[in-house]
């Protein structure tokens, strides 16, 4: 019984720790990846480097195209967008 009691502020301070901090941040890692699934061509973006751009071409492999000035293209890990600035509505399918 007094072993229990010993470990109890350690179970205490896990379950708040839990609560706090790594739930908050699971929660952040779920609707970031949301947001980068969700990119279409057209949507305007800021890198975690802080470029902003349209996106002009949404690829496979985990890459976007984006066009940061006329003419001027750049390859972006779509893991690096931290911001959608506006969205595009999606076309109508006739």
């Amino acid at each position: 019984m007094d072993a229990i009691g010993q470990f109890l502020p350690l179970i205490l301070i896990f379950a708040i720790m839990y609560f706090l901090l790594i739930r908050p941040q699971q929660k952040k890692v779920k609707e970031h990846q949301g947001m980068v699934e969700a990119l279409r061509r057209g949507d305007q973006v800021v890198t975690q480097g802080g470029v902003i751009g349209k996106v002009v071409k949404v690829k496979d492999d985990g890459e976007i195209e984006v066009e940061i000035a006329e003419g001027v293209k750049v390859r972006v890990v779509k893991s690096t967008v931290a911001q959608v600035l506006s969205k595009t509505e999606p076309a109508a399918n006739s």
